[in-house]
C-alpha cells in the first residue's frame, strides 16, 4: 500500500469492511452523516452498506435512495456521458447542503463492477478527490472486486487513477476462500477513531486468517498471478474486439487484466440490450461456460475468471461465443430489446419478463 496507508483492520468480509470504513469516516467527521456513491454501486449487504448500494436500493425488492445518500452518474465513456468528476461531485456535495448535511465519505470502486466492468475516465477519480477532501469527506476505495493484482497493469485497482485514498476496503480475494477482509488506513483516521468504544471482531485477524492472507500474497507472486492477468487479460481483450467486428450487437469492450466486460446493444440504436444480454448468458450455461450480466440495465456481459485463467481458456470462451452469435439473436429476444425502456427507473430485465420468450428460444444454442 501506498506510504500514508499504515493502519489495518481485520474483518471476515468485504461487506464488513465497508461497513467500518463508513463508521470510522463518521467518528472523523462528527456530525456529517451523509454519504456520496457511484450510480451502479454495491458495497455490500448490511443494513449500513445496502444504504450505499443503487445496484441494490434501486433495484428490484429496494427501498429507493436514503435522503442522506448522494449518488453520482455513472461515467458513460462509450457513449462519451457524465465524464466530468468535478461537476459530479460538487452536485452531491451541494445536494448534501441543500439538506442540511455535509457528506462524510465518498465510496468508490476503483473499477465500476455491478455498475457495468466500467473502466473510469483518466482522471476522474482526482477530479472527485479534491472535491471531496475540500468539503472534509474522507475518500474510500473499495477494491473487494479489482484488487490483488486483477487489474494486471498494477497491483491495486486505485493505482490506474495515479490516486492515494485516504481509505482501502479489500474482501473477497485476499483470503481465497477464506472468509476475510480488511480495512486499510492513514494513522490519522484510526487515532480520530479511537474515541474510547472499542472494535472488536471475534474472528477478524484470527491466525487462520492471517495464515490464509500470506498464502494468498505468497502465491500471487510465486506464480506471478498479476502479470498473468496482464497478459491473459490484454489477449482477451484483443479477441473480444475481433469479434465485436463481425457482430455489432457488442457495442462495446472494455476492463483491464481479468476484470472485463462488453455491452450488448441494439445496433441501429446503441440502445441497450439486456435481453441479448440475457440470452448469451443463459445459452453459454448450456455449453458450460459461465459468464453473468451487470450494469444499469443488466446489459454487460461480466467476465471475471478466476486468476489462473488462461489463453486456452480464452479460446473456449471465444470459440463458444461466435458459434452462439454466428445464427444472429433471435427474434424473439430482439423484440425484449426493442421493447425495453432503458429511461424506466429500476427496469433491469427480471426473470419473470425473460420467461415471456418462446421455451424454444434457447433451442440448438
Amino acid at each position: 500500500m501506498p506510504e500514508p496507508l499504515q493502519v489495518m483492520y481485520a474483518v471476515c468480509s468485504g461487506s464488513e469492511a465497508n461497513d467500518l470504513a463508513l463508521r470510522v469516516a463518521r467518528a472523523n467527521r462528527p456530525g456529517a452523516w451523509h454519504v456520496a456513491v457511484m450510480e451502479g454501486a454495491y458495497h455490500g449487504h448490511t443494513t449500513a452498506t445496502l444504504d450505499l448500494s443503487p445496484y441494490k436500493f434501486d433495484g428490484p425488492g429496494g427501498m429507493g435512495k436514503p435522503p442522506h445518500v448522494h449518488v453520482l452518474p455513472c461515467p458513460d465513456v462509450f457513449r462519451g456521458r457524465n465524464l466530468d468528476g468535478q461537476a459530479a461531485a460538487q452536485a452531491a456535495v451541494d445536494a448534501a447542503h441543500k439538506a442540511g448535511g455535509h457528506i462524510s465519505a465518498f465510496f468508490c470502486e476503483s473499477i465500476l463492477s455491478c455498475g457495468g466492468q466500467v473502466v473510469l475516465p483518466a482522471g476522474y477519480l482526482q477530479q472527485v478527490y479534491d472535491v471531496m477532501h475540500q468539503a472534509g469527506a474522507v475518500c474510500i476505495a473499495d477494491e473487494v472486486q479489482c484488487g490483488f493484482g486483477r487489474v494486471g497493469s498494477h497491483f491495486w485497482g486505485f493505482e490506474l487513477q495515479s490516486v492515494v485514498p485516504d481509505m482501502v476496503t479489500l474482501g473477497k480475494p485476499i483470503g481465497n476462500g477464506f472468509p476475510m477482509g480488511a480495512v486499510v488506513m492513514t494513522p490519522k483516521l484510526a487515532q480520530g477513531f479511537s474515541n474510547g468504544m472499542e472494535y472488536f471482531n471475534t474472528c477478524g485477524g484470527c491466525t487462520g486468517a492471517a495464515a490464509a492472507g500470506v498464502a494468498v500474497l505468497e502465491a500471487i507472486e510465486e506464480d506471478q498471478l498479476q502479470q498473468h492477468a496482464h497478459e491473459v487479460g490484454t489477449y482477451l481483450i484483443q479477441q473480444l474486439e475481433g469479434l465485436q467486428k463481425d457482430y455489432p450487437c457488442i457495442g462495446h469492450v472494455r476492463g483491464m487484466g481479468l476484470f472485463v466486460g462488453f455491452e450488448l446493444v441494439i445496433p441501429e440504436s446503441q440502445k441497450p440490450a439486456p435481453g441479448t444480454a440475457k440470452f448469451v448468458k443463459e445459452a453459454m450455461k448450456a455449453r458450460k461456460v459461465l459468464v453473468s450480466t451487470d450494469g444499469h440495465h443488466n446489459q454487460v456481459i461480466k467476465i471475471k475468471p478466476p486468476m489462473c485463467f488462461d489463453k486456452s481458456n480464452v479460446d473456449t470462451l471465444i470459440a463458444n461465443l461466435t458459434d452462439l452469435l454466428k445464427p444472429g439473436v433471435p427474434a424473439a429476444v430482439q423484440e425484449i430489446d426493442r421493447a425495453y425502456d432503458p429511461n424506466k427507473k429500476s427496469t433491469r430485465i427480471q426473470n419473470t419478463t425473460w420467461q415471456a420468450m418462446p421455451a424454444n428460444g434457447l433451442q440448438g444454442v
